[in-house]
């Protein structure tokens, strides 16, 4: 297999909802993909934004988007956000009683589907399902809030994947969410990761295509151990 390039997902939970078109162009020609968190204020204690947003965003960008779901009953919501244009639809564990299911339903509705798992969530009983995704997001803070502090030893999940991946010859992104900024996408990156979400790294910058450049290549040098 060859080993894809890192990609770099900036959240526009961390933009400014008022100019949303215009944050997402800001980083258009320097991420990979756009992180868009869907909460639902049951699953987690915090409500953004929806189906409506996400279609309307999706004409305003070419930018590949990374829809992750912090919300109960994913099976119902899940598919509407694929047939909506996203690239990848990501729902939590702990949401979904059948995930390889939903996965499937994901695929067949033409996009790439992603696991996630929260801070408290041990990693384990799911390594058996990874060859149903295309994505497992490893939550390195609580799900629900932006701004919290990186939390290092949730990577041992993120090495326990990638040995996992590894030894199965998997094609699977792991991807890591929370507090991921120039001082803590090295770890991240030297533990295994090779897809990251940063919201205030990079909406919080005065140049955000710049920051996701820079995250970029922080990560990149972790990855190769130069």
């Amino acid at each position: 297999m060859t080993v894809p390039p890192l990609i770099v997902a900036p959240s526009i939970l961390a933009a400014d909802f008022a100019r949303l078109a215009d944050e997402v162009r800001a980083v258009e020609h320097a991420a990979d993909w756009l992180h868009v968190d869907v909460m639902d204020n049951h699953f987690v204690p915090n409500l953004t934004i929806g189906l409506p947003v996400v279609q309307s965003l999706r004409a305003a960008t070419e930018l590949p988007f990374d829809v992750h779901l912090m919300i109960e009953d994913p099976r119902r919501w899940a598919p509407g956000y694929a047939d909506a244009g996203a690239y990848n639809v990501t729902f939590h564990a702990e949401a979904c009683d059948d995930p390889v299911a939903l996965a499937k339903d994901l695929r067949s509705a033409g996009a790439k589907a992603g696991l996630a798992i929260d801070r408290d969530t041990p990693i384990e009983p799911y390594l058996d399902l990874l060859p149903s995704f295309d994505t497992l997001l490893i939550m390195t803070i609580k799900a629900g809030f932006g701004g919290q502090r990186f939390i290092p030893h949730l990577l041992d999940k993120v090495r326990a994947a990638r040995r996992h991946v590894a030894s199965g010859h998997l094609e699977l992104r792991i991807e890591v969410d929370g507090g991921i900024a120039a001082d803590t996408i090295e770890q991240a990156a030297a533990a295994g990761a090779d897809a990251f979400v940063a919201g205030t790294a990079v909406y919080g910058a005065d140049d955000p295509a710049e920051a996701v450049r820079r995250l970029r290549g922080l990560a990149e040098r972790a990855a190769t151990g130069a």
